[in-house]
């Protein structure tokens, strides 16, 4: 069996916001010992509102090189970070859409007994980041998975604040995150492939 903890970051982004946290993701699992994975999820908005929106279409031209996240993704991974803006509390439909492709690999078991976590970004102060992070959990919870919060194991995190995963408030993406969001960004997915790799390590033994 390979020791090596595969991670799929997997997010979804209009403006930016939230790629930025998921390139701190993807770079703490890296120095971690991961082997990581980043996928956008397909974007869902027809193109005349994307046009509409010049950060939405910049950033869709600077990530249009980001490959699409498909099904495999899931059961390649050993660990699952996945990363929203808000909607009404919930995650943004594009990233909804993804996880409702995965029902047949949720049948198989295949989703099972991984470690998943969970970052996201909203436009005003609270906004709904913990309601979109729980919500998210309860995904997982019925994959049968193992759910990793940063918690408050880092004295930073009683300055980012969430203990149930990294969140920004970007001010209707017209703030970009700063330190403290991604550093929690980071301890949340540095804590995810520290445990995934315990785990994988006390299955192969």
């Amino acid at each position: 069996m390979d020791g090596q903890v595969k991670a799929a970051v997997i997010y979804y982004s209009a403006t930016g916001i939230t790629y930025q946290m998921a390139q701190a993701a993807v770079e703490a699992a890296g120095e971690a010992g991961a082997e990581v994975r980043l996928r956008k999820v397909r974007e869902l908005a027809p193109d005349e509102a994307i046009r509409s929106n010049s950060g939405w279409q910049a950033h869709r031209l600077e990530t249009q090189d980001v490959e699409e996240a498909q099904p495999d993704d899931l059961s390649w991974a050993d660990v699952v970070i996945m990363g929203s803006p808000t909607r009404y509390g919930m995650v943004a439909a594009q990233l909804k859409q993804f996880i409702d492709t995965t029902g047949p690999l949720w049948a198989q078991g295949a989703l099972a007994n991984k470690v998943y976590t969970g970052f996201t970004s909203t436009a005003t102060s609270h906004g709904g980041q913990e309601a979109t992070l729980l919500s998210l959990y309860t995904v997982f919870y019925h994959w049968g998975g193992i759910v990793v919060t940063p918690g408050y194991t880092d004295p930073s995190q009683f300055v980012a604040g969430n203990p149930y995963g990294a969140s920004h408030t970007s001010n209707n993406g017209e703030v970009p995150p700063d330190h403290v969001a991604l550093g929690a960004t980071a301890l949340t997915a540095r804590r995810a492939v520290q445990i995934g790799a315990a785990l994988k390590k006390g299955m192969a033994g």
